[in-house]
Formats: C-alpha cells, structure tokens, sequence
C-alpha cells in the first residue's frame, strides 16, 4: 500500500495528468486501458480530485428479493467496508443499469461511509441528497440523480465489478 501522505500528493493533480503519467509508467494501450467507456456526472466538482482504494458492492434497487434473500447483508457489507483500511472509494454497480430506478447514495449512507474511512463514490446507477452528501465530504461520481431508494440492498460486495464499462477489482487504486 502507499502511505497515506503520498496518496495525497496525487490529489494535486487532476485525473486527465494521473493518466498521463499512468500510461508512460505502464506502456498499456492508451486506447484500451485506464479510463471508464460510458459517460460518468461529477456531482460534486468543487471537492476536487478523490483518491483512495476500492471497496466493491453490487445492488439491484428494483428487486425486493434480495432484502429477503439476506436480510443481515448490510450488517455484513458495513463489517467488510470496515475491515479495509482506507483511504476508500467505493464502487458501486448496480444491476438495473442503465433504467436505474433508485439510489443507494444520500445523507444516511454516506454519512456512514465516511465515518467507516470512505472518501466516495464511484456508482454507474443514481444519487440522491447532493447537498447533504457534499456537506458529509462525500464525493460523487455517479450516471444520474434520483430522489428514491426503492428497495436497495447489498447483493455481492468486496467482489469484481464493473463500473461505467470498466472491471473494478477490491484494492484497485483510484
């Protein structure tokens, strides 16, 4: 891991510059590698850049059955997210994609999150409570705002996601 002062380092540089710097270190395919494929809203440009290590879930807000399926999946994901040593981003992608129909981020969750050491989110699906989640210090990138949760549960977390076309392994950092 990278000691924390250095993480922070990187955050005086935009990401287009990280990139850069990325793809001469790495040599991989700038035309393949490094970069997210579908369009991705910063809701919160004013907090600058974010930077931390992922921590994965996965939801499904349009399908009740999984709250019934494990009704201690929240207690469980909280555990793993705490478990994880930060800075932390967490990656969210939601299986309703792209008809997202309800929110997995507002006040309470990121709330939460932060105090558990996460610095944000990266979620292909939708937010809600933009002034609330920037008051928390809580970024946001994310496809779109909503105002519901519908039935918004942890599915599968600290697992391969993908997140606007990009695979996202737990660890990666971002």
């Amino acid at each position: 891991m990278i000691p924390h002062s250095d993480l922070l380092q990187l955050k005086r540089w935009n990401t287009p510059t990280i990139y850069n710097g990325w793809e001469q270190i790495t040599k991989r395919d700038p035309a393949a590698d490094g970069f997210n494929l579908e369009e991705v809203r910063d809701f919160m440009p004013q907090m600058g850049p974010m930077v931390g290590y992922a921590v994965t879930v996965v939801v499904e807000p349009s399908n009740k059955a999984h709250r019934e399926a494990n009704a201690n999946a929240w207690n469980e994901y909280r555990s793993y997210v705490a478990s994880i040593s930060g800075p932390k981003i967490v990656c969210v992608q939601d299986l309703d994609k792209p008809r997202t129909i309800g929110s997995f981020w507002g006040e309470v969750n990121s709330n939460m999150h932060r105090a558990l050491g996460c610095v944000g989110t990266i979620v292909d699906g939708a937010i809600r409570d933009v002034d609330e989640m920037t008051n928390a210090g809580f970024k946001a990138l994310a496809r779109r705002f909503c105002v519901g949760h519908a039935h918004v549960h942890p599915v599968r977390w600290n697992c391969e996601v993908e997140v606007f076309g990009r695979k996202v392994s737990p660890g990666d950092l971002i």
